[in-house]
């Protein structure tokens, strides 16, 4: 069975990227049919804390030799190809050019999968993801757009790139109603936001169409739920939290918004998100070609309303009702309140969105990555051959 080595951050890193890349692991391993052996290049400022674990490697983050070193560590393994998960910010050096020395060094096939793609690419960060793309052997984005935005914007040949969905749990609505009890949602209609609390998220926006909504739905409920953003918390500490509670308090909505500061686990997450009626992604932003939170609460069949970023067009396209311009207060409104006052609508709009998200479930997306990377082992191996 085909060998795989990972090169991301990895549990129990705090990081959306590690969190990803232990589930595809497992999903794969899931798909061999055996227990783990697939080893993953860790990228780490503590590399002893990996150290218990004979398949984590440890790569020194900001250690510009040690990517030449750990290149040459996998070509003299057993590996058949390597996985990079790659996100600039995870390496070392200006936008993450680190990894260039471990791309250039490897022998080995790689299949890299890449989590941030733009849509005009520039300095710095263009000529690294192009010399990234040259190098690979398979490009997987999780954004169809991603395959234009590669083609168009560095001339990566559109027969290199492949699409694979984000991952996420299977629903089990069998706990849905307990969850509700434990997390005090009894009688209230619920939407939700979730992710680490920074500008550039729209909260406001739903904080301020709340009164309305509060009016045709008195139980209604916007529950916030994250930790601030570290980067955030060191810039300007709790300020930006604080002016959206004072925007809560502002409109007496104390009964009727939740803010949530705490950090989730994955099962906690699926709890909350299976236990909300609406899960709503309100960012101004466009060009957000992934998020794994609206990821998340498709796969889990939650019914969703979202401003039309790059990923919730590609994901959620062929229902244009249910995105709404960042800017349109009354509509934002009018189709928050439509959904929370209507089991039926509710009801309908889970079975249409669980429809969608049963592609993206762990099993199906580890069993296609699987034959993916296999695919592209056989055709190296036949070429050498």
């Amino acid at each position: 069975m085909i060998k795989i080595a990972y090169v991301s951050t990895y549990v129990p890193q705090r990081c959306g990227l590690a969190t990803y890349t232990h589930h595809l692991r497992m999903a794969v391993n899931e798909a061999k049919g055996r227990k783990a052996k697939d080893p993953v290049v860790v990228l780490t400022r503590d590399p002893s804390r990996q150290e218990q674990d004979p398949l984590l490697w440890p790569l020194r983050r900001d250690d510009a030799a040690a990517y030449g070193k750990m290149a040459r560590k996998l070509n003299l393994s057993d590996v058949d190809v390597v996985s990079l998960q790659h996100e600039f910010g995870i390496f070392g050096g200006e936008a993450g050019e680190y990894v260039l020395e471990l791309v250039r060094q490897l022998k080995k096939p790689l299949v890299t999968t890449f989590h941030t793609v733009f849509r005009h690419p520039e300095p710095p960060y263009a000529p690294i993801q192009k010399e990234i793309a040259e190098r690979s052997d398979m490009i997987i984005v999780m954004n169809r757009k991603g395959i234009d935005f590669l083609r168009d914007g560095l001339g990566v040949p559109e027969g290199k790139i492949t699409f694979l969905p984000h991952g996420t749990p299977a629903p089990d609505n069998t706990d849905r109603e307990r969850f509700r009890r434990e997390l005090g949602w009894d009688g209230r209609r619920v939407l939700m936001t979730f992710g680490l609390l920074s500008r550039g998220k729209g909260l406001e926006r739903i904080i301020g169409v709340m009164p309305k909504v509060v009016r045709e739905v008195p139980d209604a409920l916007y529950v916030i739920l994250g930790k601030t953003h570290p980067g955030v918390l060191k810039a300007e500490g709790e300020t930006y939290r604080e002016e959206l509670r004072a925007q809560i308090s502002r409109l007496g909505l104390e009964d009727h918004v939740a803010m949530i500061d705490r950090y989730l686990t994955e099962e906690d997450l699926v709890h909350y998100l299976a236990a909300c009626d609406l899960y709503v992604t309100p960012y101004p932003g466009l060009e957000q070609i992934t998020s794994g939170t609206l990821a998340y609460a498709v796969g889990l069949g939650r019914p969703v309303l979202t401003t039309p970023y790059h990923y919730a067009l590609d994901l959620l396209g062929d229902h244009p009702e249910l995105i709404i311009p960042y800017e349109a207060e009354d509509e934002w409104a009018s189709r928050i309140i439509g959904m929370l006052r209507d089991d039926a609508v509710l009801k309908a709009w889970a079975a249409r969105i669980f429809d969608i998200g049963r592609h993206m479930h762990w099993p199906v997306v580890g069993r296609s990555f699987l034959d993916l990377v296999s695919g592209v082992n056989d055709h190296v191996m036949a070429e050498a051959r």
